[in-house]
């Protein structure tokens, strides 16, 4: 017998004789002469019915088969006589392989996300959570398309580091030192002090001046306490860089990617978002459709600025030259463009040592695209390939120059101009499903105080 997922019987050409199945029961109605069991084995959203007839010596397997029990149904796929499903299992064989009792936590009604943050162990058996890990995985299968059909190598950046990418210092230390004796950092495991990495993007750089064009996609941490909706300890990040792209190419970039992401998600996961669509943003749908086909802007920080000046909104935090975007600015440059919107040319105060330092001497070629509903979305910038412009970018940042030896001297032989920017995936699936906070995309949260895994 095969045992063949439940996303396949169900778009099934015909009946299918001899078949078994195996998942967990999301609810079983019992009805004179029958009982209906939906079971689900994470393959899709929709359930599989499988129906055990009176007499066929199966009432002991399906009392046992209550609500989150593991079971394997065997018998024939026949055309259903219900309503609401093309085809039903009618179960010769019923065995309860894992049993759940009446105190199971996900029962038949609808929960909240802060009562499921509390049992995270068991969310992904939900529809909602589902659907997420599926979009998730999915998702990463098209980044890899993406980046593989444009001629990008995939590299592998440390997850351990000797340096700080951001220059910000939130960085989780990593040591071998017994807990709290301090000790020599000579006598550490590396010798000198470590960290697990805020991002890939500097040895992407240096992988970029060999191969071309990289990109890495892998787990980054950041030590900051932040308890908002978009922030977590650890999240996972998209880092491609090219060598010989200004920042021009880097936005054109940018746009085409998340154009065909969003788009390769309306085209494979149509039922899982419109699950989010029915029951977490109403017009989710149409807002993909747009980021799929829609139009796209740019606009110089100084542009961005004025905009806001002049809007005759009351902000919390006030616009001027020489601040950074907050959240409420962002949401109000996408809605009075009716669009995503990447804003470039940032002040050089407000941006980190590696971008390009621009010929007026003020700005960097920085750039950051705000989408609808999420804000930032990436951000990225055409890089310092001159070394004497790199000196002094470190120096005026107070950065030491011997922690960036080797970044440094990629400027010393062959050095070429290169781009590249930053997509927080799990900020990219809170744009895809309209859910409102990071920690509910996330398998497994970081967040401050919370390691229950």
């Amino acid at each position: 017998m095969s045992k063949p997922r439940i996303k396949d019987l169900l778009a099934s050409p015909g009946p299918v004789p001899g078949i078994a199945v195996s998942g967990w029961v999301r609810t079983r109605r019992d009805g004179k002469g029958v009982s209906f069991l939906e079971i689900n084995d994470g393959s899709s959203l929709a359930n599989l019915q499988v129906v055990v007839l009176a007499g066929s010596g199966l009432a002991g397997a399906v009392r046992e088969a209550a609500t989150g029990a593991a079971v394997e149904a065997e018998g024939d796929l026949l055309p259903s006589q219900g309503q609401g499903q093309a085809w039903e299992l009618v179960a010769r064989a019923l065995r309860v392989i894992g049993p759940a009792g009446p105190d199971y936590p996900l029962q038949k009604k609808r929960h909240s996300d802060e009562y499921l943050r509390e049992i995270a162990h068991l969310r992904p058996r939900t529809n909602k959570y589902g659907a997420i890990m599926r979009l998730r995985s999915e998702m990463a299968w098209a980044i890899h398309d993406f980046f593989r059909g444009r001629d990008f190598f995939y590299v592998h950046s440390p997850i351990i580091t000797g340096s700080d990418c951001e220059g910000a210092g939130a960085v989780f230390r990593v040591t071998t030192l017994p807990e709290g004796q301090a000790g020599p950092v000579g006598e550490d495991f590396f010798g000198r002090w470590a960290g697990l990495t805020v991002s890939g993007q500097l040895e992407a750089e240096l992988m970029a001046m060999a191969l071309g064009r990289v990109y890495t996609f892998g787990p980054t941490f950041r030590a900051e306490n932040s308890n908002t909706a978009r922030h977590a300890a650890e999240f996972w990040m998209i880092e491609p860089e090219a060598a010989f792209f200004d920042l021009a190419d880097d936005m054109a970039l940018a746009e085409d990617m998340v154009r065909a992401l969003v788009g390769h998600a309306l085209d494979r996961c149509q039922k899982d978002l419109e699950l989010f669509d029915r029951f977490v943003e109403k017009g989710l749908l149409a807002r993909l459709g747009d980021l799929a086909s829609g139009a796209y802007h740019r606009m110089p920080y100084s542009e961005a600025m004025d905009r806001l000046a002049k809007s005759g909104e009351k902000f919390e935090f006030e616009p001027h030259y020489g601040c950074d975007l907050a959240s409420e600015h962002e949401r109000y440059l996408c809605q009075s463009l009716g669009g995503p919107v990447t804003v470039h040319d940032y002040p050089r105060s407000i941006k980190p040592f590696y971008m390009r330092l621009s010929d007026d001497g003020k700005t960097v070629a920085a750039m950051d695209m705000l989408v609808p509903k999420v804000g930032e979305l990436i951000g990225g910038s055409q890089r310092e390939e001159r070394l004497d412009v790199l000196e002094g970018r470190l120096a005026e940042q107070g950065l030491p120059k011997e922690t960036y030896w080797w970044y440094v001297d990629t400027r010393r032989w062959g050095t070429a101009p290169h781009a590249g920017f930053g997509l927080g995936f799990d900020r990219f699936l809170m744009l895809l499903t309209g859910v409102n906070n990071i920690r509910d995309v996330q398998p497994f949260p970081r967040t401050p105080k919370n390691l229950e895994f």
